[in-house]
């Protein structure tokens, strides 16, 4: 009699053992390790040549980019940790721990744990994704004036053997004139919104509201410049790739209030490793409850928005109308993703009747 038990309790371990890991003492994975001011990047000939395919020099962007726009998102919160830019560099960890960065296609050890894990692969989809949600406006910022003394030169190194990364704030404003201005836009909104008069909660609005235009600006561009990669992965983890951009729509639209203690909850039900052809969500062994969950709920909203045209992520826009409309959306985010007991079938009603009160 003691076998049942003994299994189940093994399957129990299991899938505790790969629930996704996205803080490393409380913080995203290495984050004490990662660059904390400019002056320590590498430095040759007065230009800061910062490698955005080692994980700890992409990490520090980020830590620089919290850090450098901290004083400007006071409206948040009175902590460090209210900061809306938190979700950035979580996302980042999330996919090193669960080998997202890893080069899909075997050519290489980069970002495998057993030999080169802190390699970020340019042939990753889900690296080539956060390039344009790290190198981007981490150039935006130093354009701006919010990281750096606007006289330090700095530029990006070349990834090897892929020839489609921009690698300057000039290159990258060639190229991609209209995401590169919406960055520049959130951060200049960001720093006059904080100098304004207006009210916190305005505040917010205004920087919230630019700062999900300028993510959802590069999430586009990257599903368009990153598509090519995803040929080297299983059916299910590219409907996976794509209902994690999908709900990127519902994110954003209800201003998602991105702070380190509200993404470290949201990302710890995705998936602790890249998904194989064998699994089946929302039934693979050995995930939790929880990430099978979220992979449920992730292709329900994409698959029920591309039957319904579009009108899932149309009516959800049309609802996020209001501060307080705004805040029922992210209430309803927490179900969602969540809570397992939530009727997904009412949320089209739901959001007609949100609508409507508009």
């Amino acid at each position: 009699m003691l076998f049942p038990t003994t299994c189940v309790a093994l399957v129990l371990l299991a899938a505790v053992a790969r629930a996704a890991v996205v803080t490393e003492n409380g913080y995203p994975i290495m984050w004490e390790k990662a660059v904390a001011e400019l002056k320590d990047m590498p430095t040759a000939d007065g230009v800061v040549t910062i490698n955005p395919w080692e994980y700890s020099q992409r990490m520090g962007m980020y830590r620089l980019l919290l850090s450098s726009t901290d004083q400007y998102m006071r409206s948040m919160g009175p902590s460090t940790n209210d900061s809306p830019l938190w979700g950035l560099p979580l996302q980042l960890g999330w996919k090193q721990k669960s080998g997202r960065l890893v080069d899909p296609t075997g050519a290489s050890t980069c970002g495998q744990e057993s030999a080169d894990p802190m390699c970020i692969s340019p042939k990753s989809w889900w690296a080539c994704v956060n390039y344009y949600l790290s190198v981007i406006p981490f150039l935006a910022a130093v354009q701006t004036g919010v990281i750096g003394d606007g006289v330090t030169k700095i530029t990006i190194q070349p990834a090897e053997g892929a020839e489609d990364y921009c690698t300057s704030y000039t290159d990258c404003s060639t190229k991609h004139a209209d995401l590169m201005a919406l960055w520049e836009t959130f951060f200049q909104t960001m720093k006059t919104a904080s100098e304004s008069g207006a009210t916190d909660s305005e505040k917010r609005d205004q920087i919230l509201s630019t700062m999900w235009a300028a993510q959802q600006a590069s999430l586009q561009q990257a599903t368009t410049s990153c598509s090519e990669r995803q040929q080297s992965y299983s059916g299910p983890e590219i409907t996976f790739a794509q209902s994690w951009v999908n709900a990127a729509d519902y994110v954003s639209a209800a201003y998602f209030l991105s702070n380190l203690e509200k993404s470290v909850q949201f990302m710890n039900p995705l998936p602790s490793r890249v998904l194989t052809a064998t699994d089946s969500p929302p039934n693979i062994p050995d995930l939790t409850a929880e990430e099978n969950h979220t992979l449920y709920i992730f292709s329900w909203m994409s698959s029920i928005n591309r039957l319904l045209g579009g009108t899932l992520v149309r009516s959800w826009k049309s609802a996020m109308c209001s501060d307080l409309a705004r805040e029922k959306g992210r209430a309803l985010l927490d179900d969602l993703v969540l809570n397992p007991k939530f009727a997904v079938s009412g949320l089209l009603s739901i959001l007609t009747e949100m609508a409507t009160n508009c």
